[in-house]
């Protein structure tokens, strides 16, 4: 069984490998590339697979009404927040995403940008290329004995907390849903709002929904400990930019995001006039070893649905 009209949307034909395009292009007798939305309604009106990178493009239901025939949506990434699922399931739709694939990617950034910041490799690479060996002017602290706080406890946020207690932090965490198996490795759930002010690190991992948006909103952002570091590899949504502005005003703390490929350039003008705001491309998830298995995880979600077993379904 094959697709009889697949279209993509927003998806960069160099983020996937051609051996794989070649791989989608046999599961449909005809491929349409867009690079966004432009013209959409003309390939929609007669396709029966939607793939889409839901960061370059909302599958709302608008954009699912222009596909009467559409079976299949398949999420290039993890976040589907920007996809209609439950409009999508009413109509019979299925949609799969890509769990899991930059797990280790992703964690592993969350304490490269953390020992970044509190060990300041870059203002020792600066005085090095200066010639200063010395090691005075600097302040620097450890992980080991520090309370760090994980907010969404999935798959990411639980190997943050496996590497956290490596280091010797005092690992807490508040999600949704318990983790006894967690917890019996000594990661403690706690209250979010005792967490947030308490916490001397605190990492974000909830994914994007329409309950999660603002998560830190103003109140919780004033509620941050002083001297504390927020560390956000997540969608931005998550966070009140307005509340963050306000916040990173009293200069007592340090907000470091790496999705700002997502973000509208006035909110990262705004951002970035402050030192205590790091902003990084989006890089946490571009490993060698992520990009191949987001790819094969992809592929094989397209060919289980078409064999009638679906694999990811988040509907």
């Amino acid at each position: 069984m094959r697709f009889r009209k697949l279209v993509t949307v927003g998806i960069n034909e160099s983020s996937i490998d051609a051996s794989h395009w070649k791989q989608i292009d046999s599961l449909a007798e005809e491929r349409i590339s867009l690079t966004d939305g432009s013209n959409i309604e003309e390939h929609l009106k007669d396709a029966d697979c939607i793939l889409v990178d839901p960061f370059a493009f909302k599958v709302d239901k608008n954009v699912i009404d222009m596909a009467p025939k559409l079976k299949y949506i398949g999420d290039s990434l993890t976040a589907y927040g920007k996809i209609d699922t439950e409009y999508a399931k009413s109509k019979g739709i299925i949609v799969s995403n890509v769990p899991g694939y930059s797990t280790e990617s992703v964690a592993e950034f969350v304490f490269a940008i953390i020992l970044e910041s509190i060990r300041q490799l870059e203002k020792g690479k600066d005085a090095a290329r200066e010639g200063d060996y010395s090691g005075l002017g600097f302040s620097l602290t450890e992980i080991k004995g520090k309370k760090f706080g994980i907010i969404g406890l999935g798959r990411i946020g639980s190997r943050v907390a496996e590497i956290a207690s490596g280091f010797g932090a005092d690992v807490m965490y508040w999600s949704r849903n318990r983790k006894p198996e967690l917890e019996a490795k000594g990661i403690k759930y706690d209250d979010v709002e005792r967490m947030i002010s308490e916490c001397d690190f605190l990492s974000l991992h909830l994914a994007q929904t329409k309950d999660t948006e603002n998560f830190l909103n103003e109140d919780r952002m004033q509620k941050i400990k002083k001297n504390s570091i927020v560390i956000n590899t997540a969608p931005m949504e998550l966070v009140d930019i307005g509340a963050l502005e306000r916040r990173l005003m009293n200069g007592d703390m340090i907000f470091i995001l790496d999705h700002s490929d997502e973000m509208k350039k006035d909110d990262l003008a705004r951002l970035s006039k402050f030192d205590n705001c790091i902003i990084y491309p989006a890089i946490a998830h571009i490993t060698k070893e992520a990009k191949m298995a987001r790819q094969e995880i992809f592929v094989k979600n397209i060919e289980n649905f078409l064999k009638g077993s679906p694999t990811n379904r988040v509907n």
